[in-house]
């Protein structure tokens, strides 16, 4: 099929376009943003050299059902979705920063562990524990937010100190987040799963915080089969999962964590089809839907044929 690899459309009332690592977006009389949900695939802050199919389509259909699902919880910043590849939003002013919050031990979390450090951006991760174990109550570990290069780890203290985010603002925001998870930690339970890592991201539109970006997906969320957890965790064995983790576990084994004067492995083919594979299935699972494959020949016309008709009806 077609992928989408990048988009250059010219919108009515566009004043602006910025290329994320993923996502194409554009600023639309400085009032919303069309989030154009590419096939592009980044690991260890870094663009690979592919594209999977359907990737962009099953990203934005995730975060669409769960910023439906947690509209109750706070506002976010969702108006439309009107292609399987795109989000239309209000326009906010995003925080620095990432709110990364951790309900087992795995990832980034445990290769710091396994470092020696039980202190993770100021909070406490107890002795004795075993890579992909439960914590006691989820710790919320906050990143910065690069524009370029590598997000940082960062303290709650730190955040506040550096004026990055207002004393007050940060208190609903990880209260926001902590609500957040412990929804998406039933949602997915409901599916068989266990979310165990989540990233968020927050912003502010005449002094309403929102939540903004995507939600519960499988690029900033992590998700274990819950029928097979203790089990596993029991043997010591590797839990199965459905997230971009598998993508970081490949790399590394090719020795590349994007780390400098390492290079890029040629990712096969076969590879690409299992990553567009992983995603539909997460998509499957967690929303008990099936998977619409929209596979035109050129799916940019659709997209941009859907986006127009969308934003006239927002004039």
């Amino acid at each position: 099929m077609a992928t989408v690899s990048a988009t250059n459309f010219k919108l009515p009332g566009q004043t602006a376009f910025q290329k994320g690592s993923v996502r194409d977006i554009y600023t639309i009389n400085d009032e919303y943003l069309v989030m154009v949900v590419t096939d592009r695939i980044s690991a260890f802050d870094v663009l690979l050299p592919v594209a999977i199919p359907y990737k962009g389509q099953v990203l934005s259909q995730i975060a669409t059902h769960f910023l439906n699902a947690t509209k109750d919880i706070v506002p976010n910043w969702f108006v439309s979705s009107p292609d399987p590849n795109v989000v239309i939003g209000r326009k906010c002013t995003p925080y620095k920063i990432e709110m990364v919050i951790r309900g087992y031990l795995v990832g980034h979390a445990w290769r710091e562990y396994q470092d020696g450090k039980r202190i993770l951006c100021g909070a406490a991760m107890p002795d004795g524990m075993q890579e992909n174990q439960k914590f006691p109550e989820p710790i919320i570990t906050p990143a910065t937010h690069a524009e370029t290069g590598h997000d940082e780890d960062i303290s709650p203290k730190d955040i506040v100190a550096r004026g990055l985010i207002p004393a007050e603002d940060y208190a609903q925001i990880e209260a926001y987040t902590r609500q957040l998870y412990q929804r998406g930690t039933e949602l997915a339970a409901e599916h068989g799963l266990i979310l165990v890592d989540t990233k968020y991201e927050f912003g502010k539109k005449n002094g309403q915080i929102y939540l903004i970006d995507e939600v519960h997906t499988p690029d900033s969320s992590r998700y274990f089969y819950a029928k097979e957890y203790e089990t596993r965790l029991h043997k010591g064995q590797p839990q199965r999962q459905l997230s971009k983790e598998f993508v970081r576990e490949w790399l590394i084994a090719h020795n590349f964590q994007g780390l400098d004067g390492q290079t890029m492995p040629v990712i096969p083919p076969e590879f690409v089809s299992q990553i567009s594979d992983r995603y539909i299935e997460l998509y499957e699972q967690l929303t008990g839907q099936a998977f619409v494959k929209h596979d035109e020949a050129d799916p940019q016309g659709r997209i941009e044929t859907n986006i127009k008709q969308a934003l006239q009806k927002l004039s």
